[in-house]
């Protein structure tokens, strides 16, 4: 295993401590004779158990040793891969190394384990290339990751040839891409040290828009709007804003896992991380995918000053925004940032300070958003209508009269008649 691990070119940059590099130690020590059993055996186990905890994380199952290789091969990014990303395997004589690297990877798919299993007295290899997995629910592990491995595995595994196993590895790079970005649809970050780490949000909420009853105006502005992001075309940074529990968040969430599979993905930001906003552009601005950075409930109090970091990057700034990034933001406010009766004095009594510039000051930032779509609360019919088609859609035995009554009921004695509202009464009802 040793000696191809060490014939790796373009995939040579694979962490030395991972599962693969840790056991081709174990063999190379193992074919010189300089172990100790007892020990050897130790630490075959310890890698055993990393292996079994990615497998439980990613939802792996069948045989765990080439969905792991699998999974490292969509994970690297390095020049191949990242060049594969977007323009596909074109030719050129980095293949030459890449092909080079997937023949060793095509040994090591198929990697006789029996020699290490007779020398150790264990059968532990023989069980993970031929795992049953305990079935779990899909919340428990991170469902789109696993069936993308496992798919890919599968076709990997069946390859007469590196030919055939470079076709399979770079047309699943222009396809989906590679790393975390091209397996995973939505991210929050985080401050190491002063560098930006993105974490990947394992499990979105799987919501469709036509899950969302009514709206239909807003859900096309919206649509129309991110169908143009996605073709490449030009598109506006969108405001959702409006009543609380109408369904902004809820939309976004939607408009992401709609267009996932052409390349959308969502980075959720913070208020707090608003002055990390310039870096994290910088680390996706040259990727083959189309960005939103999602802004939740975005309002800002007179004495907070983040937005004016938000303003310079959305325009302003000396540097471009690239045609791969939007901001899409949700709020209960439009005008986004509170503003006094003060504020509409024109001049101040002790001192005469002109306050219209204040008025400007604040709705710069909403003016920043040329697609501004306003979520209102439902009147009675709607807030009915929202009631009933939920009810139906989870099969609640309840005359149409009898939910009228309940949604009645239930608006009165908690917030009102919104979609959040509707979908608390249906989770109450089938509770």
């Amino acid at each position: 295993m040793y000696q191809q691990t060490a014939k790796l070119i373009s995939y040579g940059n694979i962490p030395k401590d991972c599962i693969l590099y840790r056991m081709g130690d174990i063999f190379r020590r193992l074919d010189e004779g300089k172990y100790e059993k007892a020990e050897l055996t130790a630490e075959v186990y310890h890698e055993i158990h990393r292996l079994l905890a990615l497998a439980t994380d990613y939802g792996f199952d069948g045989n765990l040793w080439q969905n792991y290789l699998t999974f490292l091969l969509m994970m690297d990014e390095n020049p191949f891969s990242l060049t594969c990303e977007k323009v596909g395997a074109n030719e050129g004589s980095v293949n030459a190394f890449a092909r080079n690297d997937f023949r060793a990877v095509m040994e090591l798919f198929h990697y006789d384990f029996s020699g290490i299993e007779k020398a150790l007295d264990t059968d532990v290899f023989s069980i993970i290339t031929d795992y049953q997995a305990v079935a779990k629910k899909e919340r428990m592990y991170n469902h789109n990751v696993s069936e993308k491995v496992q798919a890919l595995s599968k076709k990997l595994a069946t390859a007469k040839d590196e030919d055939e196993f470079f076709h399979h590895v770079t047309t699943f790079y222009r396809d989906y891409g590679v790393g975390m970005f091209g397996l995973n649809k939505a991210f929050r970050i985080s401050d190491d040290a002063g560098e930006v780490v993105f974490h990947p949000i394992n499990n979105m909420e799987v919501v469709k828009l036509s899950d969302i009853v009514g709206y239909e105006l807003q859900k096309e502005k919206l649509v129309e709007n991110t169908e143009a992001f996605v073709n490449g075309k030009k598109a506006n940074n969108c405001l959702l804003y409006g009543d609380s529990g109408t369904g902004k968040s809820t939309s976004i969430k939607a408009i992401v896992n709609e267009y996932y599979d052409r390349g959308l993905r969502m980075i959720e930001v913070y208020k707090h991380q608003f002055k990390d906003i310039s870096s994290i552009i910088a680390r996706i601005k040259n990727r083959n995918y189309r960005f939103i950075i999602y802004m939740d409930d975005l309002s800002f109090e007179e004495f907070e000053i983040e937005y004016k970091f938000l303003k310079a990057v959305i325009e302003g700034g000396v540097e471009t925004k690239p045609d791969n990034v939007l901001i899409y933001a949700t709020s209960n406010r439009r005008h986004l940032i509170k503003e006094n009766w003060s504020d509409r004095n024109d001049m101040e009594n002790n001192g005469g300070i002109h306050r219209s510039d204040t008025v400007e000051e604040k709705l710069s930032l909403v003016n920043r958003f040329g697609c501004q779509i306003n979520y209102s609360k439902p009147n009675q019919k709607e807030y009915f209508r929202i009631v009933l088609e939920l009810a139906h859609k989870n099969h609640i035995d309840l005359t149409d009269d009898e939910l009228r009554s309940e949604a009645n009921k239930w608006e009165l004695r908690h917030n009102g008649m919104s979609g959040r509202s509707a979908q608390q009464l249906i989770n109450h009802l089938m509770g």
